[in-house]
């Protein structure tokens, strides 16, 4: 049954790589053709989308990251007022979908001149993936140890130590997971980019990708070379992180 599935999901992409290695004309032989990537590279400028992916990416995931720990751990293990409200609230930004509020969010982002900017990109996908990583980080902070927690306390530990210096660090599978989560999120967001950058001089690279076909050729060859380009970055993080990401889903928690 694995093998079934294992097949189903990975017919598209081995018939993207076929494409992205097919000769774009019988002239040009019946080999397998690496320097389609190195034309759809120089001819989609990837090389100049990326970039924009990997800034944006950067941002976002170190911006999220470090707010979800912190308010995960606010909303996991401490006693305030109004904690479930605010924490209902926070949920918010999971229910209500981008294509609902991007019309509104980029009129308030250019009365502040942030379009046209990667911090106009970048700070509504901080937003979004803060939501998810509050809520992720909160199911963890709260099937964290207590004993572990009460030993820190007895021992003098701050919340600032206790946070950074004991729950972080057995925590690395579920921040790990979070991180890649976020990293896929935002280098495959299309629509956030699309509407803050009208200007077109800060495409991603998914977005380039939409654009190449049109612009730049109409060779299926090139567009799925394009495609593997862009692709190419999640998969490589992905494979990096496959052990704690495994971990971080299975686990999910300390556990006695």
């Amino acid at each position: 049954m694995l093998v079934v599935f294992a097949l189903l999901a990975l017919g598209p992409v081995v018939t993207v790589l076929v494409a992205a290695l097919s000769p774009e004309s019988a002239a040009a032989g019946d080999g397998p053709r690496v320097a389609n990537f190195a034309d759809a590279w120089v001819q989609g400028r990837f090389g100049q989308y990326m970039a924009t992916s990997a800034l944006v990416a950067v941002v976002v995931v170190v911006a999220a990251v470090l707010l979800s720990i912190m308010s995960g751990y606010a909303f996991g293990t401490m006693e305030f007022r109004g904690r479930e409200v605010l924490f209902y609230l926070f949920l918010l930004g999971i229910m209500v979908p981008a294509e609902a509020v991007v019309v509104p969010l980029f009129f308030d982002l250019r009365s502040l001149g942030l379009t046209n900017t990667v911090w106009g990109i970048a700070l509504p996908q901080v937003a979004q993936s803060v939501a998810f990583g509050t809520y992720w980080m909160r199911a963890y902070f709260r099937t964290t140890n207590r004993s572990l927690i009460e030993a820190a306390r007895l021992d003098g530990a701050g919340p600032h130590r206790l946070l950074w210096s004991v729950l972080v660090p057995i925590g690395r599978p579920a921040i790990t997971t979070l991180v890649l989560l976020v990293f896929m999120w935002t280098w495959n967001e299309f629509l956030i980019p699309l509407v803050m950058a009208p200007a077109g001089q800060l495409r991603t690279a998914p977005l380039g990708l939409a654009l190449f076909q049109g612009q730049y050729t109409q060779g299926t060859s090139l567009l799925a070379a394009g495609a593997v380009l862009v692709a190419l970055p999640v998969v490589v993080v992905y494979l990096v992180l496959q052990r704690h990401f495994i971990r971080g889903m299975l686990e999910g928690a300390v556990r006695e």
